[in-house]
């Protein structure tokens, strides 16, 4: 697989260096000369100087030719930008894209050209939710455009849910239960798997159905 990194920031170098080490053929677009000469006495990288956010640029830089274009700058605008042309003018197969500010995060969508995109601030917020919230509904995880996401509930002590086996519980057609974590062990989830206070459920959900989840297992 063939990958293209915007931006030789901490992020994207880290990106590329993980993906370079698991075989994958990887370069690093970057438009500060003074950047790519430093990284390149630091890194085995394939630096290449040049702005992202241009055509020209990119043509020269081969991006016609890469299966994934990451947008990994420190600069959602930019982010946006390199999504857009990568995905309208190259029609690269897969575009994904870091957001810096989560108040941004409703741009980055398949109107920009972005297949996935990934929100650090996001991210950590809803590690720090999972830690602490008990009989709450958190997002962890957002797949494919939004089209569907990973939740994760703790069930308290008056979650409707208790006693019951996951075949008695009402849910949605649209949703899965995929594990179940009790006292840090994964339960495979089968519809006889009985559910107890301080389970952790992780959930796999639509958009619509993510409301008749949360009825389900928190009062």
């Amino acid at each position: 697989m063939r990958v293209m990194v915007a931006g030789a920031g901490s992020v994207g170098i880290a990106i590329a260096e993980d993906l370079t080490e698991k075989g994958y053929d990887v370069k690093v677009l970057e438009q500060d000369p003074a950047v790519v000469e430093r990284l390149s006495t630091q890194t085995r990288l394939e630096l290449i100087v040049g702005d992202a956010c241009e055509v020209a640029s990119l043509q020269a830089a081969g991006v016609a030719n890469v299966d994934v274009v990451v947008a990994a700058t420190g600069d959602d605008e930019d982010n946006l930008v390199v999504s857009l042309l990568a995905k309208q003018e190259f029609a690269v197969p897969r575009v994904v894209a870091r957001v810096n500010n989560s108040r941004n995060q409703w741009l980055f969508n398949e109107s920009w050209g972005v297949d996935v995109s990934v929100s650090t601030p996001q991210q950590l917020t809803a590690l720090v939710e999972e830690a602490v919230s008990v009989g709450s509904l958190v997002r962890l995880l957002q797949f494919e455009k939004g089209a569907a996401n990973l939740v994760e509930v703790t069930l308290a002590d008056d979650s409707p849910a208790l006693g019951q086996t996951l075949a008695e519980l009402d849910f949605p057609r649209e949703a899965t239960i995929v594990a179940v974590v009790r006292d840090g062990r994964l339960i495979v989830p089968r519809g006889d798997t009985l559910l107890l206070e301080g389970d952790e459920v992780l959930v796999l959900v639509t958009e619509d159905s993510e409301e008749r989840v949360k009825n389900v297992l928190v009062r």
